[in-house]
């Protein structure tokens, strides 16, 4: 079995957005960067494949997502200069009836991904899936995407971000280019250039910045650091007293006040023409946060409700949250994220939620869309599924030695109420 790697080094993540901004389509390029997909196949793909986060016969026919799908990979940097680091992904539908899809996902994620289509800017279901993370306090990256698509404008997006959602966005990359002519992306924290070569965008090329582009990287990183100054105290003192700063002293500053959600780092590309996805994931290792830098807290049923925090610590006492039940051909799959402690097969279990019922963990498994790999024990910060475990979706298990209960999702008010009742007494028996 491969070495586990730490919990700095994990990153649970969800990708959310408006309806057709490319979620899935940049699931898939994700994938295919980080070696968990061999080849590419399109969310409408003529292919009769479709993307591999769409496993439902209606979401390939439809080219949509309807029910969020988790999968995880292992990335080392676009130029392979970071350690390998876990990140969890969870790509979430766009469409409003599907709203509580993102509901159960952001509940239980660190951090986020905001899609955004750079010709439409923020758009309805945008600031529906933006309310959703502020309610769970959930960091976020912007992502800009579909720079190649007529009328794509990186800085009246960044612009909107601002205007209709409240952000404090910084844009960190400048594009070479935009619509057909989008050639690369200037990273303005290191002013360096990056290309897409190869058939999928897989080789990335680093070069230095283009002449007619100097100017602008080099304002464009002045810029970010005056922005980010003033929401961050130790780069304001730098700033101030004009010194130097460095890449890492900016990119810890980026992080300090993203993880504060004192800011949103903004950056572009085209999932689709396979350009930027490789530094949007270096983004995500530096800019959002590990399962040990967020707050979790739940409620202790012993102590009348009092709050206690919950340590992303493998060591302590076990607790999870079920966030997502599924049912296939071999029954019910149930979705956890482990939030303290360590879980293994053959484990007994107690629901809290639900009189301490005590259940035993048959089997665990990792999952890869509608692929799944069967693992013999899961830490805290890991997204594992379970099956033959019955719970209900917003419930929290322990191993019994605390009665804690973590706070459960929020559900919005149904559009729709419908009920179905047989016509008479005589039929219930074939209704039920």
């Amino acid at each position: 079995m491969a070495t586990r790697i730490p919990l700095e080094r994990i990153r649970n993540i969800g990708i959310s957005a408006h309806i057709d901004s490319g979620k899935t389509t940049l699931t898939e390029r994700i994938l295919f960067y980080t070696g968990r997909i061999h080849e590419i196949h399109e969310v409408r793909g003529k292919d009769g494949v479709g993307a591999k986060m769409d496993s439902m016969d209606l979401e390939r026919e439809k080219g949509i997502t309807i029910q969020s799908a988790a999968t995880y990979c292992v990335w080392n940097g676009s130029q392979k200069q970071l350690e390998d680091f876990n990140i969890n992904i969870i790509d979430t539908p766009g469409h409003v009836d599907f709203t509580i899809e993102v509901e159960r996902a952001l509940r239980v994620l660190d951090g986020a991904i905001l899609v955004l289509d750079s010709g439409k800017g923020v758009q309805s279901q945008s600031i529906t899936v933006d309310k959703q993370m502020k309610r769970y306090r959930v960091p976020r990256i912007a992502f800009v995407n579909k720079m190649d698509n007529p009328g794509a404008n990186y800085e009246r997006v960044s612009k909107m971000l601002k205007e209709k959602l409240g952000h404090y966005p910084v844009m960190l990359q400048v594009p070479m280019g935009a619509e057909d002519k989008f050639a690369g992306i200037i990273d303005a924290v290191t002013t360096r250039a990056y290309f897409f070569d190869g058939e999928d965008g897989e080789i990335v090329r680093e070069a230095d910045v283009p002449a007619e582009y100097a100017d602008r990287a080099k304002a464009a990183r002045e810029e970010i650091v005056q922005q980010v100054a003033d929401v961050d105290d130790t780069l304001a003192e730098k700033f101030l007293n004009e010194e130097p700063v460095t890449t890492e002293e900016l990119r810890a500053a980026i992080r300090r006040a993203t993880l504060a959600l004192k800011m949103t780092p903004v950056m572009c590309g085209s999932a689709y023409k396979n350009k930027g996805v490789q530094l949007l994931l270096d983004g995500v290792t530096y800019y959002l946060p590990n399962p040990k830098e967020v707050l979790n807290e739940a409620h202790d049923q012993s102590k009348g409700e009092e709050k206690v925090v919950i340590e992303s610590d493998p060591t302590k006492p076990f607790v999870g949250l079920a966030f997502k039940l599924q049912q296939d051909k071999y029954g019910q799959l149930t979705y956890f994220r482990v939030y303290q402690g360590t879980i293994s097969a053959g484990d007994t279990i107690y629901n809290i939620s639900n009189e301490s019922r005590k259940v035993r963990v048959p089997r665990m498994f990792r999952m890869h869309s509608d692929d799944r790999e069967e693992i013999p024990s899961a830490e805290a910060g890991d997204i594992v599924a379970f099956y033959g475990v019955e719970a209900s979706s917003g419930e929290t298990f322990t191993d019994g030695k605390m009665q804690v209960r973590l706070t459960s999702m929020h559900v919005a008010a149904a559009v729709i109420s419908l009920a179905v009742a047989p016509k008479d007494r005589s039929a219930e028996t074939n209704f039920s």
